[in-house]
Formats: structure tokens, C-alpha cells, sequence
């Protein structure tokens, strides 16, 4: 069978993530700036032989330009030497119908680590204008510590100011390349 290439669609698409702050409250961000692309035995994601995703680490963004600068220094995401986040799915193993669980390598700071994510198929749909576009939620929770993402501070209380656990929660919309 044909390989089948699909890319985001980055209109339909946002990678966001959700920290706790002082442990009390939810910051989330997202990045602007990423690119996913998948390669398939026709329209089975099942069987992908590749799926990468790519984020710009400079386009990060909490809605706070100070928190947005002190996210890309060398206290976190060291955007200067280390622009990029990069997934590399292993195996998309389905769990049901709409469910799977998407088995990878993450790689934050130069540092890669196996993390699982959980993702729910929406469907693959043909738009208004011809294109084929397949629909993806995919959430998980990753350390940031084992990312190399030390940084934190402790309040007079004792209470830490970041917490370790990241969540990721994605909405991705892929579409079909023809030929």
C-alpha cells in the first residue's frame, strides 16, 4: 500500500500546556510555532511508519511577556542553545475506536526521554474544499525536572512556586497530501 504523508494544519491545531503556580492557581501557554507530520499505510494511523512533531521554543507564550522571557532563558527551556522541542512517535498502539495511546521519544533542553501520551481520533473528514483532514486530542503529563527544567523558588510558607508536572493538551488537525 501507498504511504500516505499528512501535516498540520496549524489554523486548526494548538499545543498548550498547563502548570500549577504556588501550587493554588493554573498557568497555561501554548506555542505558535510547531509543525507535525505523519507518514501512514494509507488512512491508518495505526500502522504510522513516522510521526514528528516540532516546537519553536522562542514562540512560547503565558499572555506574560516577563514570564514568556524568563521561560526561554537558561533557567528553563534555554532557548539560545536549545531552540527546539521535538517528539518522535515509536508506536501508535489503539486502544479502542477512538482511543490509543502514542509512544514516543520527547527531547527538551538535549535531554530524550520515552513518554506515553493518550490520544482520542476524532475522524477523517473530506472539508468544504477537497482536503482530506483527520482530527487528534492528545493530552499526557510529563516531569518537567526530568527535562532538565530545574528552576524554582520556595515561598515564606514553604510552598514551591512551580510544580514539576506538566500537563500537555493538544487539538491537531492533519491534512492529507495529495500524490
Amino acid at each position: 500500500m501507498a504511504k500516505t504523508k499528512w501535516v498540520v494544519d496549524p489554523a486548526h491545531s494548538e499545543i498548550q500546556f498547563k502548570v500549577k503556580h504556588l501550587m493554588i492557581t493554573t498557568v497555561t501557554g501554548y506555542f505558535s510555532t510547531f509543525n507535525i507530520e505523519v507518514e501512514t499505510e494509507g488512512d491508518d494511523f495505526e500502522n504510522a511508519d513516522r510521526i514528528e512533531f516540532t516546537a519553536d521554543v522562542n514562540s512560547i507564550s503565558t499572555n506574560n511577556e516577563q514570564r514568556d522571557t524568563h521561560l526561554k532563558s537558561a533557567d528553563f527551556f534555554d532557548a539560545e542553545n536549545h531552540g527546539q522541542i521535538r517528539f518522535v512517535g515509536k508506536q501508535y498502539e489503539k486502544t479502542d475506536e477512538e482511543s490509543a495511546k502514542l509512544h514516543g521519544d520527547l527531547t527538551i533542553r538535549g535531554i530524550t526521554k520515552p513518554v506515553t501520551v493518550n490520544v482520542v481520533f476524532a475522524g477523517i473528514v473530506v472539508d468544504p474544499y477537497g482536503q482530506t483532514k483527520a482530527g487528534f486530542t492528545v493530552n499526557g503529563k510529563i516531569s518537567r525536572k526530568e527535562f532538565g527544567l530545574m528552576w524554582n523558588a520556595v515561598t515564606e510558607a514553604g510552598s514551591v512556586v512551580v510544580s514539576d508536572d506538566i500537563r500537555l493538551l493538544c487539538e491537531v488537525q492533519l491534512v492529507k497530501q495529495e500524490g
